[in-house]
């Protein structure tokens, strides 16, 4: 399965740290993503996360290219408990100490109330799998969040769990993958 990825633009409430909270993308976000794909596909299949900011841009995209948008809740964002909706800078002056933690391997420490990037990255990728061997030998656009696409280009590069979050992904980046049958991910040059 080529597997395109492609994150949601910029949301009405900013930076920080979205994860489930659902927002809307402003128009600024909405023509972001209009342009990452304006030259891409074609598409066999479009895939969305059930949040608004994935999932609004995809059925529009869907309703334009004359496909249906399958919503994928296991590519949803990570759950960051009780950091949902602050900055960095917010959780530093109460919680430096912790947000070092995160920051440093994430798969070793959870947010308060949040979900586990480990139970987070088995969610993600049995999705994957699931899709490739749905999708075998299709061309999947997934609309999704900066969290699962560092998750899976982390993958993809062999790199260490401890450095996911050095992975950088911009509002609307859109990058290929290469999936295999057993769910092994490949980048694509």
């Amino acid at each position: 399965m080529i597997l395109d990825l492609l994150r949601h633009g910029e949301t009405e409430l900013g930076g920080g740290l979205r994860g489930s909270l659902d927002d809307a993308l402003t128009e600024h976000g909405w023509a972001q993503m209009r342009q990452a794909v304006d030259a891409a596909g074609p598409w066999d299949v479009l895939v969305s996360s059930p949040l608004q900011r994935c999932g609004l841009f995809a059925d529009e995209l869907g309703a334009r290219l004359g496909l249906p948008v399958q919503r994928e809740a296991g590519v949803r964002e990570l759950h960051f408990g009780e950091w949902e909706g602050r900055s960095a800078a917010q959780i530093m002056q109460t919680q430096a100490d912790a947000l070092g933690q995160f920051w440093n391997d994430p798969y070793a420490f959870t947010p308060p109330g949040g979900e586990p990037v480990l139970a987070f990255a088995e969610r993600v990728l049995n999705s994957i799998r699931r899709l490739a061997g749905e999708y075998a030998g299709q061309r999947v656009l997934l609309v999704t969040h900066g969290g699962v696409m560092r998750l899976l280009l982390a993958q993809a590069r062999g790199m260490p769990r401890a450095q996911l979050l050095q992975v950088e992904v911009a509002h609307a980046a859109l990058v290929r993958l290469h999936v295999a049958l057993d769910g092994q991910l490949h980048e694509a040059c």
